[in-house]
């Protein structure tokens, strides 16, 4: 049976955010004395603000928790709870056996010191004891990957190298929990990819690690279970993948009709104005809703402002957390660049794209192939759902987050018997 690592009840945070003015005067003190209890307390009111209210839950022993919200949420707040950084005003937090954080880049590190001797230092303020720092040293050197500048003074570090020097000392320390933060963001993907087996191995040996970050695919490669925070409170709790799911539909609403805003955020020159997409079925119907294996057509209306003698378009199908899954340009398979002068077009791409059940997005754009610059581009400019249902009732897909994105067309042949088993040979 689990244990509890963390516990969590009814905690809760409130800040003040603003002082009252002091009277300049004694007519002043006057005047605002007489402006009654009642104005105070509203004041009073509007100066404070909960970044966490009735906050409850636990954290089982060898459990990966992922911690999802908005910017403001109260991610970072409970952290610094957790991590004794800062005071709850009211509720309770305890957590079972040594603690380890990683809250933001670089805490803990004095700048005009060194790396080495940062390490000491975070080493010890994490509760490590000098001859364990000696004996883990060239381990967390080289897992940070600072080597060549470990003499050199840390105020001189990028970015990802305090993180990734942070990181490795932080979970060296071989902490019962570990907190990490957004931080890890600031590393390339050969040090994200450490950093998550890392995560990943002290899971398995029955430590436990609270994520915070932004990136789903992250938080659903990592965790286990996910709780989402809005408002300083708990507004969901589940498995990760149940979790990451109603959060991205919360927060996601493409339009369902493909028309592009001249607002809508863009990127690129200008030089062509993407104005509409649409997912065509067979008869040529606008689709939202796509059956397992259908082909579609995609439908791109745009604008061209003045002449242009190289371009290319793009159709790509993400998933709604960004992942992108597929893309086609228009001079794939080697066909030449359009020359295109100015007024309205419209291009139809037809596809058949063996998506699997899930939620997907459209993003379309327009280059110029021979500059390599982008004209238009758009990301997410409407929303395609596949289901588990084929146009032949019997074909169906195992639903599995971990199964990829994309069934390739293809054809198994039947199982060939080619000997009997070692059971029927008479042994």
């Amino acid at each position: 049976m689990s244990n509890v690592a963390v516990e969590v009840r009814d905690l809760g945070k409130l800040y003040r955010i603003g002082r009252k003015k002091s009277a300049d005067t004694l007519r002043d003190a006057v005047a605002a004395a007489a402006r009654g209890r009642a104005r105070r307390d509203q004041e009073e009111a509007e100066r404070t603000l909960w970044a966490l209210r009735d906050v409850s839950f636990e954290v089982q022993e060898g459990e990966v928790l992922g911690v999802l919200g908005k910017n403001g949420a109260g991610k970072s707040t409970l952290f610094k709870i957790l991590a004794r950084v800062t005071e709850p005003t009211e509720g309770q937090v305890t957590v079972y056996g040594r603690m380890g954080s990683l809250l933001e880049v670089g805490t803990g590190f004095h700048p005009e010191l060194t790396g080495r001797e940062n390490v000491f230092l975070n080493g010890v303020i994490l509760g490590m004891k000098r001859r364990d720092i000696e004996r883990k040293f060239d381990e967390i050197v080289a897992f940070s990957g600072v080597e060549r500048f470990i003499d050199t003074p840390v105020k001189r570090y990028s970015s990802g190298m305090y993180a990734r020097l942070a990181f490795a000392v932080a979970s060296s320390v071989e902490p019962d929990v570990l907190l990490v933060d957004e931080v890890l963001s600031v590393g390339d993907a050969e040090f994200q990819k450490r950093c998550f087996e890392r995560m990943h191995a002290l899971s398995s040996s029955g430590k436990t690690v609270l994520f915070i970050s932004h990136s789903m695919p992250a938080v659903r490669a990592l965790c286990s279970r996910a709780i989402l925070l809005a408002e300083g409170r708990v507004v969901d709790e589940g498995s990760a993948e149940e979790v990451v799911a109603r959060y991205l539909r919360a927060d996601f609403e493409p339009s369902s009709e493909g028309t592009i805003a001249p607002s809508a955020p863009r990127v690129g020159t200008g030089e062509v104005l993407l104005r509409r997409a649409q997912v065509l079925d067979r008869l040529g119907k606008p689709v939202s809703r796509l059956l397992l294996g259908q082909p579609v057509s995609i439908l791109l209306a745009f604008e061209v402002r003045q002449p242009i003698e190289d371009a290319i378009l793009e159709a790509g199908i993400s998933t709604t957390d960004g992942v992108r899954v597929t893309t086609s340009f228009s001079n794939d398979g080697g066909r030449a660049p359009d020359v295109l002068r100015p007024g309205s077009y419209e291009a139809r791409l037809d596809i058949e794209p063996g998506l699997l059940p899930r939620s997907y997005t459209l993003d379309v754009g327009a280059h110029h192939v021979n500059r390599g610059l982008t004209m238009d581009f758009v990301q997410g400019v409407l929303s395609l759902e596949v289901l588990n249902e084929s146009e032949t009732s019997g074909d169906r897909h195992l639903p599995n987050p971990t199964r990829g994105f994309v069934r390739p067309s293809g054809m198994w042949q039947r199982p060939t018997r080619v000997g009997d088993s070692p059971t029927e040979g008479g042994r």
